[in-house]
């Protein structure tokens, strides 16, 4: 467009322009509680001393092999939620900002083994030095080779790592269960880590820069573990933190086969329509006082959706009325907008998500300023997208986050 001569008024900003932009210029509403779903930061313990300073009101932190469980239950110990009113509450405890996840992530499923089963792959009573590569091979595809089998740690019980689970959910009622799901993309590191030039500050069991082999996790192996710990969150009725990578119809079946036969009756607008006509109000101011014990179920009662990446027509599948679970979706700057063609897909995601199953999170493995400084990102780009004030999309997004972690 050419700009205007000096005899041309220059066009005035639209109404709607003017609010966009005085939106993205205002002050991020820190004040009103920002939660971030999902982050890693005992992936880098050093930081964690900086989540005291932290702007975010919450900080859900994620576990994902062995080496973190106890880790993420040592920060909880000291700056675990206690209640819900700390969300809303900018006077809170300075320090008390984090809950707690518990889970076994689909990149590190193959050291866990199924000794429920038959047939393990792995015995612990057998002292034969072919248990391991037995276990592996089975597990893993293509086959691998002895000296990657050398590399990998000894496969441990599922069955034990469920029990501590359990242990670790019971002792406090915000923890849930996460980081689980599948993944079709990942490739397992190759070697061992020079222990010589490793980070100290980085908790062991990742990458760390290590080349990636050929080796990927069987499909079945990752649902076995995934509906494992899908089955001890319905147990217990704790949300869940699902990752999910070229898979977004396998991880739709595997929920759907854990609540089948539990679906909702959806009601025809014919019906509600007779109902409706010949129904009497009984209801009561304390009805929701004398709400009905949580029953166990085979399946969560809410997932969450972290960095969902899938298309939007994916999205609705999982906004079928017959679920008897609340599903929300979770999006984050480095997952959803770090490609150059990510922007046009982001948004129609979004404009396709309803408005009170969005949350936001970092996906960081660091806490601190850059863990904010993401969430002010994905926060703006959300209300943006959605036409929400700043004040009104982060009280938004908080009150989701509250239904997803207390229902």
């Amino acid at each position: 467009m050419c700009p205007p001569t000096r005899d041309e008024p220059a066009e005035e900003m639209g109404s709607s322009e003017k609010s966009v932009q005085t939106e993205s210029q205002a002050p991020f509403p820190w004040h009103v509680g920002v939660c971030d779903a999902h982050c890693h930061p005992t992936d880098t313990m050093p930081s964690i001393a900086s989540i005291g300073n932290m702007k975010a009101r919450v900080l859900t932190i994620m576990a994902t092999r062995s080496q973190d469980q106890t880790l993420v239950a040592s920060v909880a110990a000291d700056h675990a939620i206690q209640s819900r009113d700390i969300l809303s509450d900018s006077a809170g405890p300075r320090g008390t900002k984090v809950v707690p996840a518990y889970g076994w992530h689909p990149w590190f499923s193959h050291q866990l083994y199924n000794d429920s089963a038959e047939a393990p792959t792995y015995a612990l009573d057998n002292t034969s030095e072919s248990q391991k590569p037995r276990h592996y091979e089975a597990v893993l595809t293509p086959a691998p080779d002895a000296a990657f089998v050398a590399s990998l740690p000894e496969p441990q019980p599922l069955s034990e790592f469920l029990a501590a689970t359990r242990q670790r959910l019971l002792a406090l009622p915000t923890a849930m269960v996460g980081e689980i799901g599948v993944d079709r993309a990942f490739r397992l590191p190759s070697g061992d880590v020079e222990q010589s030039s490793r980070d100290e500050n980085i908790t062991p069991g990742g990458r760390e820069g290590r080349m990636l082999s050929p080796y990927h996790v069987k499909m079945e192996h990752q649902l076995l573990v995934l509906k494992a710990q899908l089955r001890l969150a319905g147990e217990i009725g704790r949300p869940v933190s699902v990752h999910g990578v070229q898979a977004h119809g396998v991880l739709f079946d595997a929920l759907a086969s854990l609540w089948k036969g539990y679906e909702k009756e959806v009601i025809s607008r014919r019906k509600k329509r007779l109902v409706a006509q010949g129904a009497e109000d009984f209801s009561s101011d304390d009805e929701d006082e004398n709400e009905e014990p949580y029953t166990a179920k085979p399946f969560p009662p809410r997932i969450c959706l972290h960095s969902f990446s899938g298309p939007p027509q994916m999205l609705r599948q999982y906004l079928n009325p017959e679920i008897p679970a609340t599903l929300f979706f979770s999006f984050s700057i480095g997952v959803n907008l770090g490609g150059p063609k990510s922007e046009a897909k982001f948004a129609e995601v979004i404009q396709a998500c309803p408005d009170d199953k969005l949350l936001i999170e970092s996906d960081l493995h660091t806490a601190g300023d850059q863990m904010d400084e993401q969430l002010e990102q994905i926060g703006r780009k959300v209300c943006e997208i959605k036409g929400w004030t700043l004040d009104e999309g982060l009280v938004r997004l908080r009150r989701n986050y509250e239904d997803f972690v207390y229902a």
